[in-house]
């Protein structure tokens, strides 16, 4: 199996269950728990592997408002609009995009009055955001 192979079918392990212990993972993938230790701090170290964490809905953590958020951004402001975009705490994940926005956020706030206050006041007043445009998830089905 090449060494391209094993850390790739690791790192499905890894996104499957990021709780997989190394046994687990060396049983899924068919080397030693050594070997998966090996590439698993080899990934690390060249940041393939950013981290670890629990994902977590934030609707079963008393009715939060989960908004995917498209973001228009003048292209000679691009570079400060993602910066100042990453300060923002409603603000749970930031991609750039090449569909219809220049970049999608995920928001999270207490509920739609939030949501609303949190772009007027905080994402559509960065220097170079043109505009954002919010769709409300309404429930997590996978």
């Amino acid at each position: 199996m090449s060494k391209s192979s094993t850390e790739a079918e690791i790192l499905e392990v890894l996104e499957e269950d990021a709780k997989a212990s190394y046994g687990e993972i060396a049983d899924a993938v068919g080397v030693s728990k050594p070997t998966v230790r090996k590439y698993i701090r080899e990934l690390e170290d060249e940041g393939t592997i950013l981290g670890y964490s629990a994902e977590v809905d934030p609707k079963k953590m008393g009715g939060r408002t989960v908004s995917l958020v498209g973001i228009d951004a003048e292209s000679d402001r691009f570079l400060g609009v993602v910066e100042s975009l990453k300060r923002i705490e409603p603000v749970r994940k930031l991609y750039i995009s090449s569909g219809d926005h220049d970049l999608l956020a995920e928001v999270v706030t207490n509920d739609n009055s939030s949501l609303r206050e949190t772009l007027a006041d905080e994402v559509d007043s960065v220097e170079g955001v043109d505009a954002s445009h919010p769709t409300v998830l309404q429930e997590r089905v996978k």
